[in-house]
């Protein structure tokens, strides 16, 4: 065994000694950062929002539309004139009436939101000077 390891030793020196180093063309570098930039350029991603403004503004106007009609809908439906639409608080009242929360449910649903905004308003300052935005 020892044998065949100097022989293999011997054949790697010799082809060491013959061969020359390769050299890179005279503007190697320049052709490479080239590339790097190029690639840099192309993993850039354009920010755009999940929920565009038209659909948040779709949303908007639907909500609006239906607390508008559950709101000033006419308590006798027979009628569908719309000279006579009034305010009807107490119809709007009334589906709510029999609901009963906790002290900890209402405190939750008043401060939950709040802070998820403050988070939001957080992180987006954190991600904008991360990443430069």
């Amino acid at each position: 065994m020892k044998e065949s390891d100097k022989n293999i030793e011997h054949l790697i020196d010799k082809m060491m000694t013959e061969s020359t180093l390769e050299s890179p063309c005279i503007d190697f570098t320049s052709k490479v950062m080239d590339q790097v930039l190029a690639a840099e350029k192309s993993k850039t991603k354009v920010y755009k929002p999940l929920i565009s403004k038209t659909t948040w503004i779709l949303l908007g106007a639907g909500l609006t539309a239906l607390i508008a009609y559950s709101i000033y809908s006419n308590s006798n439906t027979a009628n569908l004139e719309t000279s006579q639409l009034y305010l009807n608080l107490d119809k709007a009242s009334s589906l709510f009436s029999g609901i009963h929360f906790s002290k900890n449910i209402l405190y939750a649903v008043l401060i939950v939101p709040i802070m998820i905004l403050i988070q939001i308003g957080v992180l987006k300052n954190y991600f904008d000077k991360k990443y430069g935005l």
